[in-house]
């Protein structure tokens, strides 16, 4: 006779990750590509403002006749509220970073059979959105002009200056003129389709969500995003999750192991 448990040893294996074939070690790589796309693009992308800037007034073209141009009214709300305006900072400085990779790394331990999908959504719509930042960089509303910049603003209680998220005279690090599509945006939404597809938890899952819309907000609202950015950051991702969903290894299905034990004398 044979069980249709696994055992103890091929439990810990795919809580693991191990016996789904996934290694730290392959996986860490997968981020270094993705850091060192972005690495590219900050050296390779046009810094010239001129072009970047027309895009931006392209962007808000296309959003007016569809209500979509909020950028303004909620960028000055947000300056003229120093609690809130700071905590939005503190928001788009860390959480797109931190939340992300802690759901990442939660995901490689103890939702394997969700992760490889996940893993495989981020590096690719990451890589699709770099492609663009390189090939039509776009101005961010804090560039264009009648914007406040919430994050330069509050810089003295962060650790941030006045290049967007970077930290104090690294601003050479990042790239001002990634603005479109969002993957501040992007990345909180991959968020909730992560955590909706790994828990049945209605408290947990409404607070993912929650984090895709608020982070929609305040990117919009530092000065940061177009609202168009964030709409393309989310339909990007959401469109290659779909994909991913279809195209699993056979290494990521979970299924019982066949475990043969000796019959008793009631089996025999």
């Amino acid at each position: 006779m044979t069980s249709l448990l696994p055992t103890s040893s091929t439990s810990a294996d795919l809580a693991t990750g191990r016996g789904r074939g996934i290694s730290g070690r392959r996986e860490l790589g997968f981020l270094a590509i993705v850091y060192v796309g972005y690495a590219l693009t900050r050296v390779l992308a046009s810094d010239a403002l001129g072009p970047a800037v027309s895009r931006a007034r392209h962007l808000v073209d296309l959003e007016r006749p569809l209500l979509l141009d909020v950028e303004r009214p909620l960028n000055h709300w947000l300056a003229g509220h120093d609690l809130l305006g700071t905590m939005a900072a503190f928001h788009y400085a860390s959480a797109h970073y931190v939340v992300t990779t802690v759901v990442l790394v939660w995901l490689f331990f103890r939702r394997p059979e969700v992760y490889v999908a996940a893993r495989r959504t981020l590096v690719i719509a990451t890589s699709i959105a770099l492609a663009i930042y390189l090939l039509a960089p776009t101005a961010p509303p804090r560039l264009v002009g009648g914007f406040t910049d919430v994050l330069a603003q509050h810089a003295t209680t962060g650790w941030w200056g006045g290049e967007a998220s970077a930290p104090q005279g690294l601003g050479w690090m990042t790239n001002q003129l990634a603005a479109f599509p969002s993957m501040h945006a992007g990345w909180a939404l991959w968020v909730a389709l992560a955590i909706t597809a790994s828990t049945a938890n209605l408290v947990i899952r409404g607070l993912a969500w929650s984090h895709a819309v608020i982070t929609g907000l305040v990117v919009v609202g530092t000065g940061n995003h177009w609202t168009l950015d964030v709409v393309v950051g989310w339909a990007l991702v959401g469109f290659v999750w779909m994909l991913a969903q279809q195209w699993r290894d056979d290494t990521t299905d979970v299924r019982p192991v066949l475990v043969p034990h000796a019959r008793t004398s009631l089996e025999r």
